[in-house]
């Protein structure tokens, strides 16, 4: 027999790794996603030992790349996965641009996860699937709406001070727009057994995400650290998204602590969702 495919974005550690390990003992072939190859490939051993059996495959692919992504997705698109959890992000200087002189956040916490699910999706299959994005605090990010018409945030304009604070700013305008994206690709795939759905891990440490973080931001975030929860509490949601037989038919929703919630009404506007979709789409070198 065949086992099921998945594939995990953000795997060489922390709530990926978690995630992954949690869909390896449900007996699917796993497909491990980061870009160091070197510490993919350290998970992929953490997995291994833990999860006797396990059949993981890894691809070292930079998802700030979106030449790389798209190739990645031909690659995975050829296998149709069944469950993918896009859950790769990070916290970038706004001086850090992509080859294709994108902001590295930007491209890595939303554009990657619409080229690659839109991508994938876009395959016809009439077996089920599950496409699970994570997200950010939904209370939180109320106060952060997008600008749906300038995604870049590398201008500095809107993202508050102090200065230090920025590329946070930048980073929960992503976890928006993962929100928005779920709800496009959700909309757009209604009547399919595709579902769609987003999650917040909630504050965690023992990941990377802020390892980039100076002044003002880097006691902030160590303040959080004393108080987060561990890498598996963060991974719980998302993997009963993937999963959970009771969700199987849910679609176009976000969950935290595995309640779905509502997000901030700027999140939701149907007219400012497409508006993200259409913008992205630009930006990735797709049709709208």
């Amino acid at each position: 027999m065949s086992r099921e495919l998945a594939v995990v974005t953000g795997a060489s550690g922390g709530i990926g790794e978690q995630i992954a390990a949690g869909l390896a003992r449900t007996g699917a072939t796993v497909v491990l996603v980061a870009r160091d190859r070197g510490r993919l490939n350290a998970a992929r051993e953490r997995i291994a030992g833990a999860v006797p059996g396990a059949d993981l495959e890894t691809e070292p692919v930079d998802l700030a790349d979106l030449a790389a992504v798209g190739a990645l997705a031909d690659r995975l698109g050829e296998r149709v996965p069944s469950i993918v959890v896009s859950n790769a992000a990070v916290i970038a200087p706004l001086d850090d641009r992509t080859p294709d002189g994108l902001h590295r956040t930007l491209v890595t916490n939303h554009l990657a996860p619409y080229l690659l699910l839109r991508r994938l999706a876009e395959r016809p299959t009439t077996a089920p699937r599950r496409f699970v994005v994570v997200g950010g605090s939904p209370r939180g990010l109320a106060r952060v709406p997008i600008d749906p018409g300038d995604l870049d945030p590398g201008n500095g304009r809107g993202l508050g001070w102090p200065p230090s604070f920025r590329p946070f700013t930048a980073y929960a305008h992503t976890k928006n727009m993962n929100a928005m994206f779920v709800y496009g690709l959700a909309s757009k795939l209604a009547g399919t057994r595709t579902t769609v759905n987003g999650a917040h891990p909630g504050i965690i440490k023992g990941g990377r995400l802020n390892r980039h973080d100076r002044g003002a931001l880097k006691v902030f975030g160590s303040l959080c650290g004393l108080f987060a929860a561990g890498t598996a509490t963060g991974a719980d949601t998302p993997l009963w998204l993937a999963t959970a037989d009771e969700v199987e038919d849910v679609t176009g929703r976000f969950f935290v602590k595995r309640r779905a919630v509502e997000t901030a009404p700027h999140t939701t506007a149907p007219e400012r969702v497409e508006r993200l979709w259409r913008e992205s789409a630009r930006l990735v070198g797709l049709p709208a």
